[in-house]
């Protein structure tokens, strides 16, 4: 959940794509790895990764490490990223299995942000790259799915747990023709975008 002071605490909107998110994730990932010398990559995930693909306003950057539990985060403390504390941004589940995670958020008055912190080898890290290299390779899909967030925040405008269980509830249906495609197109994970 985000904390008081982020803009999308109060109000659900999803807006049409925005050309300057890639830049803002290029600039974004190379601010940490600078704080983050162990980065082994640095990824712009999510919606606001894929051109074309409406999302709302906060960038996701992946952080891929090796070892979540031996990182240091003092860097990004001291720069004032915080940590955001609910149990759902420290594991994850998947296929069965918890995979261990960090999420931070922006300093105070800072760009709408979540850095995922997860191990490199993780299937969620696999996972969110797979989200969205797919997204950004099947036009139809991306459509519908845009289509449908859009809707979905039309319908929760000032929810945003409801957005995110629903959003959470619809996303293994579009992550099937994700794994079909990644299997017809021998995708892998990049080392780094």
């Amino acid at each position: 959940m985000p904390f008081p002071d982020e803009e999308f605490a109060r109000r659900v909107i999803v807006s049409p794509y925005n050309v300057g998110w890639a830049a803002e994730g290029i600039d974004l990932a190379d601010r940490l790895r600078g704080l983050m010398p162990d980065a082994l990559a640095v990824d712009h995930i999510g919606s606001t990764a894929v051109p074309g693909l409406p999302a709302k306003d906060c960038l996701d950057m992946m952080v891929r490490v090796a070892d979540i539990d031996a990182i240091e985060v003092d860097s990004l403390r001291r720069e004032g990223f915080r940590l955001r504390p609910e149990p759902w941004n420290r594991d994850e589940q998947l296929d069965g299995r918890i995979w261990p995670k960090l999420v931070f958020a922006p300093p105070v008055g800072g760009r709408s942000m979540n850095v995922h912190i997860r191990q490199v080898d993780s299937a969620t890290a696999r996972y969110a790259l797979l989200f969205r290299d797919f997204l950004r390779a099947d036009d139809a899909c991306r459509q519908t799915w845009g289509a449908f967030k859009e809707r979905l925040a039309e319908s929760v405008p000032t929810d945003l747990m409801a957005y995110g269980q629903v959003k959470a509830t619809a996303q293994p249906l579009l992550m099937t023709a994700a794994e079909a495609w990644a299997a017809r197109t021998d995708w892998r994970p990049t080392v780094a975008e």
